[in-house]
């Protein structure tokens, strides 16, 4: 088996956009609109991640995300393999709880 393009992971889009303005706030809104109808998964406020099952997927994504770039601010992407996401340490609240990273979605599959 071929586990570099096979490889299961999330890719995740960093953002930081300006908000000064109407139409700056429109297009982040826009952005964030963009990525939730895209399947991500928002994580924290400027963070959100998606599942994807190959690289291919990725690069299918990672096509619509180039596509979708507000005019302005800074955007950036990576892809941590599902091993990575796993070993992520998440922490909620004051006092501190400990919180498992989000899983993997199930996958339908039909023969």
């Amino acid at each position: 088996m071929d586990t570099q393009t096979l490889k299961m992971g999330w890719l995740v889009v960093a953002f930081d956009l300006p908000v000064g303005t109407r139409e700056q706030r429109k297009c982040a809104t826009n952005f964030r609109k963009f990525l939730l109808e895209d399947g991500f998964q928002m994580i924290q406020w400027s963070l959100y991640a998606r599942s994807c099952v190959s690289s291919a997927r990725q690069k299918t994504h990672m096509a619509r995300v180039r596509q979708n770039l507000p005019p302005e601010g800074s955007v950036r992407a990576i892809f941590v393999t599902r091993s990575q996401w796993d070993h992520s340490f998440v922490i909620h609240g004051a006092p501190a709880e400990k919180a498992m990273p989000e899983n993997m979605p199930e996958q339908l599959m039909i023969w």
